[in-house]
């Protein structure tokens, strides 16, 4: 296994979720003190430290007449460097000091420049400046239980939002949260927990600002959030419950939906459709389809015996005949779902659902995940160079843990975008070639390790991709991506940007903007350039 394989193994476990928990709630909510409350100072947490250390003085002598230009206090052993002496002595001396030729007194030659020379060593104090650890606010929801596979949650009344405020430093306390929701100020004083009743929204949410006020005389940041709350009766008028959705930085009472903080969108009320969801367990993954591809390399491959069936269950062009395809039903049953505890355990991982992910490598690859009949598409997932670039580009995190099992770790610090050419193009490849299973000394030709471990390459790379839709809206639109498409249709538009590439999703957009058109998959889809067509089905055959 090569060593980024390796690396990557590791670091995608770190990349994995958080865990999460509720606080308790046990203050009441009162009216701000001040309803047109001013914005809190903020933060304001700086001091000073005196440290004790030896300063040396030195003297910058000149070797024409040996008179003393200027001197330089520094706090440590061996020569001041070049920017102590621009500080101290100006940018002639520095310059002159530095450039100069190594010099020595020889019969009678006068050298050019300077020489430096230790004047005395002693003990001093030095004042340090220090930013403390700053006060901060949290969210969670009280009495409310997660809908399965979605970031929302179910109450059977009207929900209770949970600031809390968190203080870290010793012998100080949160004083009070406070905070507006929908413009309408509210504060909860003598505490560091405000229980916050939300009866309901209008279906774009609220926002909610709320910051904590703490002992030391300060306060935290102003924190944001975007929270919905909708009834609905589930088809029994007689039972009425909430649902809630929070998007924030500062939420700690589950996962939020994929991409949905990105894109400032809400999922649809009650949660996602099927196609983006994670179910309970792997066996509702399961699925029973005669792909004819993966039937195709398994009888290629040994792995299904078709010699009782005419060319060995195989065509003259290598394609499955339907007795090749009857005799590996059994085989193909087994190896479409041979990935699905780990397309699980990814989803978990990554938040990328796990029914879009199964139901990507379906239409790629049928899972068979090698080179796709020698073309540049390669893996479960058919990676390419240009969706290496789009992974590296766009997913951040995974770049920074990526690059340098490449590259070395100083190459890799001013990102992606600031590599040469030829280390992005080493970069790309090495990331195509880890999601690449083949082999041709293992059985069936393939690396299964290599290939089990590209389901994570593949759901970062759907992430990066999310971003880079979203951006697209952004740029085309000038607005947020939830205040323009719906929650599933900008999922849609990530395939199409996953599949076709984002030039194919931009003029797309655009198609439907100069025809006055909504941006929405129905309209935009309507508009994808003859080149990118195929992007169309490929969506609907994910999504249904």
């Amino acid at each position: 296994m090569s060593r980024y394989l390796v690396g990557l193994l590791v670091l995608l476990t770190a990349l994995g979720g958080a865990g999460f928990s509720r606080m308790p709630a046990d203050s009441r909510i009162e009216p701000a003190l001040n309803p047109l409350q001013d914005e809190p100072p903020g933060p304001d947490r700086f001091t000073v430290l005196t440290v004790e250390y030896t300063a040396y003085l030195w003297w910058m002598v000149r070797w024409a007449d040996h008179d003393v230009e200027c001197s330089v206090e520094v706090d440590h052993e061996g020569l001041p460097t070049t920017g102590e002496v621009l500080a101290d002595c100006g940018a002639n001396v520095a310059n002159l000091w530095w450039n100069q030729d190594a010099c020595a007194r020889i019969r009678g030659r006068i050298c050019d420049g300077y020489y430096t020379y230790l004047v005395e060593s002693r003990a001093a104090e030095k004042q340090i400046p220090i930013y403390l650890s700053q006060a901060s606010a949290w969210l969670t929801v009280e009495d409310c239980a997660p809908v399965a596979s979605s970031s929302t949650s179910i109450c059977e009344s009207p929900p209770v939002l949970v600031i809390t405020g968190l203080e870290p430093l010793p012998n100080e306390h949160i004083r009070e949260v406070a905070g507006t929701l929908d413009g309408e100020p509210f504060s909860c004083p003598d505490t560091s927990l405000c229980r916050l009743p939300i009866p309901g929204t209008v279906e774009d949410g609220a926002l909610l600002r709320f910051w904590a006020y703490s002992s030391y005389g300060d306060s935290s940041p102003v924190f944001s959030a975007q929270v919905r709350v909708q009834q609905h009766d589930e088809g029994d008028p007689d039972q009425i419950y909430w649902y809630i959705d929070v998007l924030s930085n500062q939420w700690q009472g589950g996962p939020v939906a994929t991409c949905a903080q990105s894109w400032a969108s809400f999922p649809p009320v009650g949660g996602p459709p099927e196609w983006l969801t994670t179910p309970p367990s792997s066996e509702e993954l399961s699925s029973d389809i005669p792909y004819t591809y993966l039937a195709a390399n398994l009888i290629l491959q040994g792995s299904v015996d078709g010699s009782a069936c005419p060319d060995g269950g195989l065509s003259p062009g290598g394609e499955v005949n339907q007795c090749g395809l009857e005799a590996a039903r059994p085989a193909i049953r087994d190896w479409q779902n041979r990935f699905d505890a780990l397309i699980l355990d990814t989803a978990a991982a990554s938040d990328v659902p796990a029914r879009l992910l199964k139901g990507l490598f379906a239409r790629e690859s049928q899972f068979w995940p090698g080179i796709y009949q020698g073309a540049a598409d390669v893996g479960l997932g058919q990676l390419t160079e240009n969706g290496a670039d789009t992974t590296l580009f766009w997913n951040q995190s995974f770049y920074a843990q990526f690059c340098p099992l490449v590259l070395t770790s100083e190459a890799c610090g001013a990102g992606y975008l600031h590599l040469s050419a030829e280390e992005q193009a080493l970069l790309r490849r090495a990331l195509v070639s880890s999601v690449d299973a083949t082999c041709e000394d293992c059985p069936l030709g393939l690396d299964l390790t290599q290939a089990d471990f590209s389901v994570q390459v593949f759901a970062h790379t759907m992430l990066a991709n999310c971003e880079q839709a979203g951006q697209v809206v952004r740029n085309l639109t000038g607005k947020s991506p939830g205040d323009v498409a719906s929650y599933e249709d900008l999922w849609k538009f990530t395939l199409v940007n996953y599949n076709a590439g984002a030039g194919c999703l931009a003029d797309a957009i655009r198609g439907a903007q100069a025809e006055g058109m909504v941006v929405e998959w129905a309209t935009v889809s309507q508009f994808l350039p003859p080149a990118c067509r195929g992007a169309a089905d490929y969506v609907d055959d994910i999504s249904q």
